[in-house]
């Protein structure tokens, strides 16, 4: 049995005619019925009784949790092509009315067989709409997901939004003057949605893939990506550069694993605190789950130490290659949101609130300097602050501190209460060509798991204190930061600009094209000089023409393109056709190597990880 399982402000429906041999009784008028829970049922063959029951069951808890009123049955058989017959699907329809009256619910019942005008009106949060799957295994093993409490609880928590300036002001949403703040409209209408579903293709999604950086794997979990040798050496320097700069902050990197124990006290409380989904495994006779960040990991290691007042603050640091996250079907699409993605994930141990507050600015700091390093300006980015209604009004110098020094306007989402472990969040949001956003940098205030794991330090009395810890993501998931690279990118072809990578992350920094196969061991000697100064070089030596080779440069992003013949051999002075000026410069290999140096200056830096030689390298597409 399928179901697509609706929260709805209303469903209209009216019988037209009826279109089985196997139809009820039902007047011709239009029937309405406001919040509720909307199940489009479709009963497949083999299904009996105890399935309908089972879907009445777990649409009464779901109504539960989020206090809606009403439930509506809707027989809708375009969700599978092995239907039941229509008597077998009647009395499966039929045990679910039966199941939502001993259950004591307001429950309603399209009637069977007929063809219907429908309208609905969805709710736009995160659980508003599911795909539920029943078999007879369903019933027996009772496998069904747990969904954690702290997405019930987005749902449930009142949000007051408002937008902040550099300048101390709090403005309503819908009062603010968004004139030259458009991009900060967008984001903030986004999230106030609160839908996250992906109804077409974003257009980074054929950029990965004709770039031959990343690609669906049809033999993995859908959310799970193989990445070829471009996107893995971007992905790989993106890693090395972050984790360069948690370091230099004072990140103290270890590894911990990715399989947990659901049973374990801290970690099951955990589980329902931080909203997202999780892959269960079962293992004789205990449940394991998939770590969905480097938190539980690092802070067994924390109540482990010997920590003292003089060690803090004390920074944590994994780069987690992979969390593991079990979001809906409807909302993975390409490198934006993923079932199986690197976080960089560090935490900071802080004595009390001022210091917490002291420490998250320099953390604001080097968020603003990772983002600047890949290759977002402040103009790329909007930032969300969210907080408790108590936090904001001890610490509301704080918050807008924060504001400051972001430089610009930023969305606030305000709760009357605190359910989550942390009183406030920021979060850098990228807005792309579709007008959604993605979370990129982000930081929290966690009031609540050291006492939860038991981690605590000695103050200068000797005594044991719980400190306050910090989760922050200096970059965002990896994989998001290409992500929004290359919806940057695209922005610039819609402009009729030239898109490119920054030159640090280009896979070949330099294309040598010989004007034909005597240059060749010239242009292989040229490659070497610009090997040895640490830039990733390649040779186009293939039988085609200079100006196909020029072309196939170009849509590769290549920055920097050399032409080689018999002036050049003569001169040593290069023509350099450079890819962000569209224009041709004269330079020596010397001046080409500094400008590639120059352009990377302290990031990272690793070979090309594919043949040099162009008629050796395979193609991935």
């Amino acid at each position: 049995m399928k179901i697509v399982q609706l929260h709805v402000d209303y469903v209209e429906y009216e019988p037209v005619r009826p279109e089985s041999s196997v139809y009820e009784e039902a007047e011709r008028k239009k029937h309405r019925i406001e919040e509720a829970l909307l199940l489009l049922t479709s009963v497949e063959k083999g299904d009996d009784r105890r399935l309908g029951e089972k879907a009445v069951e777990d649409a009464a808890e779901f109504m539960k949790e989020l206090k809606i009123p009403r439930l509506v049955i809707y027989p809708y058989a375009h969700l599978s092509t092995n239907l039941a017959s229509p008597g077998e699907a009647l009395e499966v329809l039929k045990a679910m009315r039966e199941k939502a009256e001993e259950m004591r619910l307001e429950a309603y019942s399209a009637p069977f067989g007929w063809n219907k005008k429908l309208s609905i009106s969805v709710k736009g949060h995160p659980l508003a709409e599911q795909l539920r799957s029943y078999t007879p295994e369903t019933v027996r093993e009772k496998s069904e997901e747990e969904v954690p409490q702290a997405l019930l609880m987005e749902e449930k928590l009142e949000s007051y939004w408002y937008i902040l300036t550099p300048d101390g002001e709090v403005v309503p949403v819908e009062q603010f003057d968004f004139k030259g703040h458009e991009n900060l409209e967008v984001f903030a209408r986004y999230e106030m949605q609160k839908s996250r579903a992906v109804l077409e293709q974003p257009p980074h999604v054929s950029l990965m893939k004709r770039l031959e950086i990343a690609d669906y794997e049809p033999a993995s979990d859908p959310g799970n990506l193989r990445w070829y040798a471009k996107g893995r050496l971007i992905k790989s320097l993106l890693e090395q550069y972050v984790t360069q700069k948690v370091i230099e902050y004072g990140g103290i990197e270890v590894e911990t694993p990715i399989m947990y124990d659901m049973s374990h006290p801290a970690l099951k409380k955990y589980l329902h605190k931080f909203p997202a989904r999780q892959y269960v495994i079962p293992v004789e006779d205990k449940k394991y789950f998939l770590r969905f960040a480097a938190c539980f990991g690092q802070f067994l290691i924390a109540k482990d130490m010997q920590l003292s007042y003089k060690h803090l603050p004390i920074w944590l640091y994994e780069l987690t290659r992979y969390s593991f996250r079990r979001e809906k079907s409807g909302e993975l699409v390409g490198l934006k949101r993923l079932r199986a993605f690197t976080m960089p994930d560090v935490h900071a141990l802080c004595r009390d609130i001022e210091q917490a507050k002291e420490e998250m600015k320099k953390r604001l700091r080097l968020s603003m300097e990772v983002m600047e390093g890949i290759g977002f300006g402040r103009d790329d980015l909007e930032m969300a602050i969210r907080f408790t209604k108590d936090f904001y009004e001890s610490h509301r110098d704080f918050i807008f501190e924060l504001v400051r020094m972001f430089g610009k306007p930023v969305l606030a989402e305000m709760w009357n209460e605190r359910y989550f472990y942390f009183v406030l969040k920021w979060e850098f949001n990228f807005v792309d060509n579709q007008r959604k956003a993605a979370a990129l940098s982000t930081d929290q205030i966690d009031v609540e798991n050291a006492r939860a794991y038991g981690i605590t330090y000695v103050n200068e009395k000797g005594e044991k204190e719980y400190p306050i810890i910090l989760h922050c993501s200096p970059s965002g998931a990896i994989e998001r930061v290409i992500y929004a690279l290359l919806e940057k990118a695209y922005m610039k072809i819609e402009k009729n600009e030239k898109p490119m990578f920054p030159i640090w992350l280009s896979p070949t920094q330099v294309r040598i094209i010989p004007v034909k196969s005597d240059y060749l061991e010239d242009a292989l000697e040229l490659m070497k000089k610009l090997e040895e100064s640490d830039v990733r070089v390649d040779v186009d030596d293939r039988d085609e023409t200079v100006e196909r080779k020029i072309r196939d440069a170009e849509t590769e992003w290549i920055p920097y393109v050399v032409v080689y013949g018999e002036r050049e051999k003569k001169s040593g002075v290069l023509s350099v056709r450079v890819r962000e000026t569209g224009k041709l410069e004269k330079m020596r290999v010397e001046e080409l190597a500094e400008k590639i140096r120059e352009a990377v200056k302290n990031r990272p830096f690793k070979k090309l990880p594919l043949p040099k030689l162009l008629s050796r390298r395979p193609s991935f597409r």
